[in-house]
C-alpha cells in the first residue's frame, strides 16, 4: 500500500490524520510540516488523503462495535463542484456515527439507497426506531425497504425536530471541519475526503471500541490499523 512512496508511512499517515482531524488547508498543513523538518507538497498532501483517508474508514468498520438500534438520520449540504450536494448522515441517539452518503438528489431514491446502506452497515444491530425530519422521501424509502425484507416491519418511524436536535448538531460540527476545504471540485474526491472526516471525529470521540478519547489512544489505534509498529 505505500510501496514507492518517498516518505516514511508515519509522517504520511500523521498527515492524513491531522488533516481529517483538526480542518486546516493542504496548505496550512504543509507548512506545519515544513516546520519539524519535513518538505511536501500540497498536492502531494491531497493525494495520500485521497488514497488513504477511505483506506482508513474501511479498516476502522471493525473497531465500531455496538450501536443503540434508536438512529437520527438528517441530511446536510457540501459544496461540490460549485454545485450544494446532500450529505446524508445517521447516528444513533447518542451521537455515535452509524454511516454517512453524499449525493446529487434529495428524494426518496437517495434516501432508500442511503438507508439500505446504513442497514448494511448495521446488519447485526438493526434499529428499532429511525427518526427523521418532515421530508417525505423516508416514509416512503421505509416503506419500501420493509416491503423487500431489508427492514422489519415493527421499526418505527417518527418525525421530531427535538430528537433530531443531536444530529443537527453534529452536522455544524462536521461542517466546521470541512469549511477550510472550501468546497471539492468532484464527487469522487469529496466523498473521500469526507470519509476521513468522519472516521478521525469518530476515533476523536472514543467511539471505536478498544480506543479512548485520548490523543495516545488515537495514534495507537491508526497504527494498529496499518501494521505499524508502535
Amino acid at each position: 500500500m505505500f510501496k514507492r512512496r518517498r516518505f516514511l508511512v508515519e509522517i504520511i499517515l500523521v498527515c492524513v490524520r491531522w488533516y481529517c482531524k483538526y480542518g486546516i488547508s493542504y496548505r496550512d498543513l504543509a507548512e506545519m510540516m515544513q516546520e519539524r523538518g519535513v518538505e511536501v507538497d500540497p498536492s502531494t498532501l491531497f493525494r495520500w488523503v485521497q488514497r488513504y483517508a477511505p483506506e482508513l474508514e474501511k479498516r476502522v468498520r471493525w473497531y465500531q462495535g455496538y450501536r443503540v438500534t434508536s438512529w437520527r438520520v438528517d441530511e446536510t449540504y457540501v459544496k461540490v463542484g460549485g454545485k450544494w450536494k446532500y450529505l446524508f448522515r445517521a447516528v444513533d441517539k447518542h451521537g455515535r456515527l452509524i454511516d454517512f452518503m453524499l449525493s446529487d438528489r434529495r428524494n426518496t431514491r437517495a434516501a432508500h439507497r442511503f438507508l439500505g446502506k446504513a442497514l448494511t452497515t448495521m446488519r447485526h444491530w438493526p434499529p428499532s426506531s429511525i427518526t427523521t425530519d418532515q421530508l417525505g422521501s423516508y416514509p416512503k424509502a421505509i416503506r419500501r425497504l420493509q416491503r423487500e425484507g431489508k427492514l422489519a416491519d415493527d421499526t418505527k418511524h417518527r418525525t421530531s425536530k427535538y430528537l433530531n436536535n443531536i444530529i443537527e448538531a453534529d452536522h455544524g460540527a462536521l461542517q466546521r471541519v470541512i469549511t477550510p476545504a472550501r468546497g471539492f471540485q468532484t464527487m469522487k474526491t469529496a466523498y473521500a475526503t469526507i470519509k476521513g472526516f468522519e472516521v478521525m471525529r469518530m476515533i476523536r470521540r472514543g467511539h471505536c471500541i478498544t480506543c479512548k478519547p485520548h490523543v495516545k489512544d488515537e495514534i495507537h489505534l491508526v497504527n494498529k490499523l496499518f501494521d505499524i509498529a508502535a
